[in-house]
C-alpha cells in the first residue's frame, strides 16, 4: 500500500507542479493552455499557482523526510479542496469538459489524504 501511495503522490506532484508553475510564473502560456484564466485576475492565478506547489511540497517532503509526516495528508486535503473548487468554478461557467481533470485530481488527493491518515 505504502508504494501505491507513493505512486499517487507522484502523480499528484507531478500534475500540480506543472500546473502550479504555469499558473505562478508562466501567465502568458496559462492563458494559452486554459481559457479561464483571460477571465480571471492575475494575481489570483499566481495565488492559486503558488498554493499548488507550496502543496506538492507538503505532499512529497514530510512523508519522505519523516518529519512532521502527518503534514502529508493535510496536504493531500488541502489539494483536493482546491481541486473541488476549481471544478465548482467550471460549473457555474458550464466548461463541463474541464471537469473531468478536476475528478481524476480530486480522487487521487482524497486516496493519499485517506491512506496516509
Amino acid at each position: 500500500m505504502n508504494i501505491t501511495l507513493w505512486i499517487v503522490q507522484g502523480l499528484l506532484a507531478f500534475g500540480f507542479m506543472y500546473s502550479g508553475w504555469m499558473k505562478a510564473f508562466q501567465h502568458e502560456k496559462a492563458k494559452a493552455s486554459w481559457h479561464w484564466v483571460n477571465d480571471i485576475p492575475k494575481g489570483l492565478v499566481s495565488f492559486i499557482g503558488i498554493v499548488e506547489l507550496l502543496g506538492v511540497l507538503g505532499l512529497i517532503l514530510p512523508q519522505a523526510l519523516d518529519i512532521a509526516p502527518v503534514l502529508t495528508p493535510l496536504a493531500a486535503a488541502a489539494l483536493a479542496v482546491v481541486v473541488l473548487l476549481g471544478a465548482l468554478f467550471h460549473v457555474q461557467r458550464k466548461e463541463y469538459r474541464d471537469i473531468g481533470v478536476n475528478i481524476v485530481f480530486l480522487v487521487l488527493a482524497l486516496i493519499v489524504a485517506i491512506g496516509r491518515f
